[in-house]
């Protein structure tokens, strides 16, 4: 069984048990979140398709840690001028565990 998700403007396809990373979410270390914006559930072959959502469907996840993801490298450059600028980021991520999907 998998939903897919809509989390804080991205969708994920989310199954029972597994591990996603998605954008730093409110709430401490060890608690528990529900969403509510499911698009779609697959149950061994009997798809729910929502227009735009499911309504009544939801899913739990399980905060596991807030933590920080790799970095990426902005380079600028203008040939024949001299210019160079170096940029670098790192996206706030929080690890989740998804509990249960219900529909």
């Amino acid at each position: 069984m998998y939903a897919i998700v809509d989390i804080a403007g991205q969708q994920f396809k989310v199954e029972e048990g597994k591990f996603i990373f998605v954008h730093r979410l409110e709430g401490e270390e060890g608690s528990t979140v529900s969403f509510d914006k499911v698009l779609l559930i697959d149950n061994n072959g009997q798809v729910k398709v929502g227009a735009p959502t499911i309504e009544g469907a939801n899913v739990e996840v399980k905060i596991m840690e807030h933590l920080k993801g790799e970095k990426v490298l902005v380079f600028k450059k203008k040939r024949r001028k001299g210019y160079q600028k170096m940029n670098g980021h790192r996206q706030y991520l929080s690890k989740v565990i998804i509990e249960s999907i219900k529909e």
